[in-house]
């Protein structure tokens, strides 16, 4: 029997040997930084969801009493309690990332039978929220209960406290109307320190926890309409109060120096309805360009929202805020690079690959995704694609499939081919002088290649959603090869496509020359199930009709940057570390010789001094540490490596032309079942696969449109509530991108 053979695990394998152990001192201080960044995480969030019991609020303000005679002054002791532990926990991270290195969890050792998974769980799959793990609708519950428990109590207060004087029903009215207003808002800005934190992309506390960026976003849409309402609420119960006083107008062009600037209050809400009724689902889906244009307002609400409450109010969001503006700045610097398109093809159905340039020593993994910017199309656009090859592909390209399915999808086809006679899909041809100036963000995705913690995978695709599986299948295919630690060794491709010329798209990987004993050691199944064809083609059974790929001649720049928060843990940290430090000299130096000497007592002022210094802290000690980043980058680029792998992606797209498509599509005829005129029945499927594996931990990846994965994830939920014992566990996971 080979040695890994389908019938003995592949972590068994002779790769197994090579994995070194963690040391015993690595391990206790991985431990504590956990606990510290735990017990730190679970203090603060305390402190905020029992802030408005009138106990912890007294002790609060003891606090600042006490703390307010620092340099910093009373928005130094508000920016130490909200903002200073979710920083604290960003440098811990760092630490915690720099210690693990390169640990993966498919190095880490096998559950001796299988286990539920809070994380994997699906348990709402219908509504609004789209699948919801469990651990989501735990997050879901507590944000709602934090809310309802607030305004009771500030409710109870207000009530308490106007029962102590004489005023009149349309005094009492309005004081219960500004108060509630005025609790409504600070909730919101409770919450606004969450708000920025899940979608900054390369965001040390997404990497710790392991939640990609595709992932977070959900996060953020979620948390984003919480926030709006009650900072919605917040205005229209001032608006409200104001009417029945009568004085509507002068209170909202009121801008005072001691106290909120109500102007830039309006200002801010009006930024935050705009980017709030454009992000809706409707809105979002068939104008997304308006979507995105208007979302570019976050920087007039975050500014003009200082300006309307001071520093020390906005200094309870400013830590999430400062996450933020780090990560931004660094996407910008990146992004700012013309990256090389070293070739393109077309396939039948419209799909284009593009081969990118990459440096060496750019980490990412098979589920990694890029956001892509073509310049001849737009300036403003950013479109995120999933990359389809694996790591181990080449050292120095990655390739993504681009389907035209909207307007800048086929905008970019039509640049770089053009169409000719009677037969579109066979008459297309590169345009040699076609000019394109490619820009890329990233790559973001998970820290850790979770694909490889299941022996068992399950991977179901709808369309384009292949694309990340060809990633993963060929890592796993490399991994064996080189006898690697890898777990996976039964995989069975469910995949839903509407035509049958999206077959192609499997002709872009080709097993055999990857690893030439994969049948050997893999057990693998392809089940197509092709929605609108009743019958198969005429030529049923010849390979996918491929076009030639080709150089883009015309495509100038480099390889993509390494200025990546995902990428280098030390320069990343570094970056970090010396524009928060930067943040709070610059801060105590305005204290020390401008603020404090010149008596500078405006809200407003000194809420927009605020967040200059935050700006500035990142441009100027952060700029530094990603000017000293860049010569480095430049230093370990060669030019030869990338002339020999150019060299290299042009052989092997030659070599595609003459044999690829019969090859590859020849050798996975005997592991592909193709089905006409029907969808995949998942009960069936799961049905199967409990029958044929067992009690074991299969993992569960879609990838494909929100019906697609409400079926999935229904049938899962379905089959975990009602396992039996000697029946697997089937572990959700989701890697569709919704913006």
């Amino acid at each position: 029997m080979d040695e890994n053979s389908v019938d003995k695990p592949l972590i068994l394998s002779r790769g197994a040997d090579r994995v070194k152990k963690t040391p015993l001192y690595v391990s206790w201080v991985k431990s504590i930084l956990k606990y510290v960044i735990w017990a730190i995480f679970i203090a603060w969030v305390t402190l905020i969801f029992l802030l408005p019991a009138q106990f912890v609020n007294r002790l609060f303000e003891e606090w600042i009493q006490a703390t307010s005679g620092s340099i910093f002054g009373v928005t130094g002791s508000i920016f130490m309690v909200f903002s200073g532990p979710i920083l604290v926990i960003a440098f811990l991270a760092i630490a915690y990332r720099l210690i693990s290195g390169e640990e993966e969890p498919h190095e880490k050792k096998a559950s001796k039978g299988p286990t539920f998974r809070l994380w994997t769980f699906p348990v709402l799959v219908d509504g609004p929220f789209g699948v919801v793990s469990a651990t989501e609708f735990i997050g879901i519950l507590l944000f709602i209960v934090y809310v309802i428990w607030a305004v009771s109590a500030y409710t109870i207060q207000i009530l308490g406290s106007i029962a102590q004087y004489s005023l009149t029903l349309k005094q009492k009215s309005c004081f219960i109307l500004e108060f509630l207003g005025l609790r409504f808002g600070s909730i919101g800005l409770y919450l606004l320190g969450f708000l920025f934190l899940p979608i900054a992309r390369g965001s040390v506390l997404l990497r710790l926890i392991d939640i990609p960026f595709e992932h977070a976003t959900r996060y953020h849409v979620w948390l984003g309409h919480l926030t709006m309402m009650l900072f919605t609420l917040h205005g229209l119960f001032y608006v409200i109060a104001w009417t029945i006083e009568g004085n509507l107008i002068q209170e909202i062009l009121e801008w005072k120096n001691i106290g909120v600037a109500n102007l830039a209050g309006v200002i801010s809400l009006l930024a935050g309805l705009l980017m709030w009724v454009t992000s809706l689902h409707p809105v979002r889906k068939q104008k997304f360009e308006l979507f995105f244009y208007t979302h570019q307002l976050y920087a007039v609400f975050v500014i003009f929202l200082a300006l309307h409450v001071g520093d020390f109010i906005f200094s309870i969001a400013a830590g999430g805020i400062f996450l933020f503006i780090l990560d931004r700045f660094l996407r910008f610097c990146q992004s700012r690079r013309t990256v090389k398109i070293i070739s393109a093809k077309c396939l039948p159905c419209g799909t284009v690959e593009l081969v990118l340039s990459k440096p060496a020593n750019l980490r990412y993994n098979a589920l990694s995704f890029i956001f892509l910017q073509v310049r001849e199309l737009s300036w403003l656009q950013w479109h995120p694609f999933s990359v389809s090859s694996s790591p181990l592909d080449g050292k120095y390209h990655l390739s993504i499939l681009i389907k035209a399915l909207g307007e800048w999808t086929a905008e970019l086809k039509g640049n770089l081919l053009n169409s000719s006679g009677t037969e579109p899909q066979k008459e297309l041809h590169l345009q040699p002088q076609t000019k394109l100036t490619a820009s890329v963000e990233g790559p973001y995705g998970h820290e850790q290649p979770y694909h490889l913690m299941y022996e068992t995978l399950i991977l179901v695709a709808g369309g384009i959603g292949i694309s990340p599986f060809l990633a993963i299948l060929s890592d796993i295919l490399h991994r064996t090869r080189d006898g690697k630690p890898c777990r996976p060794r039964n995989i069975l491709i469910v995949w839903a496509v509407k035509r049958s010329n999206e077959l192609s798209l499997l002709s872009t990987i080709d097993m055999k020359s990857i690893c030439p004993s994969f049948s050997n050691k893999l057990d693998l199944e392809i089940h197509i199930y092709v929605t609108r064809e009743s019958e198969p083609p005429l030529e049923e059974g010849s390979a996918p009709e491929t076009m030639n790929s080709s150089p883009c001649p015309a495509s100038h720049g480099y390889s993509m940057s390494e200025l990546v928060g995902t990428g280098n843990t030390i320069w990343s940290g570094l970056y970090v570390v010396s524009s928060t430090i930067g943040f709070v000299i610059l801060v105590g130096l305005l204290d020390i010789f401008y603020i404090n000497p010149f008596s500078i007592s405006s809200w407003w002022y000194k809420g927009i001094l605020f967040v200059t210094c935050m700006l500035a802290s990142v441009f100027v000690f952060g700029g530094l540490v990603i000017g000293m980043w860049h010569l480095w980058e430049r230093q370990n680029a060669t030019r030869d490596e990338c002339e020999d792998e150019r060299i290299k992606v042009d052989k092997m797209q030659h070599a595609e032309t003459v044999a690829h498509k019969d090859s590859c599509w020849q050798t996975l005829a005997s592991s592909t079942h193709i089905s006409y005129g029907s969808r995949p029945d998942f009960k069936e499927i799961f049905g199967n696969i409990s029958e044929k594996f067992g009690p074991v931990d299969v993992g569960v990846i879609v990838c494909g449109p929100p019906t697609l994965q409400s079926s999935v994830a229904k049938e899962i939920r379905s089959r975990n509530t009602r396992r039996q014992r000697y029946h697997p566990i089937f572990h959700f996971n989701s890697h569709s991108f919704d913006l």
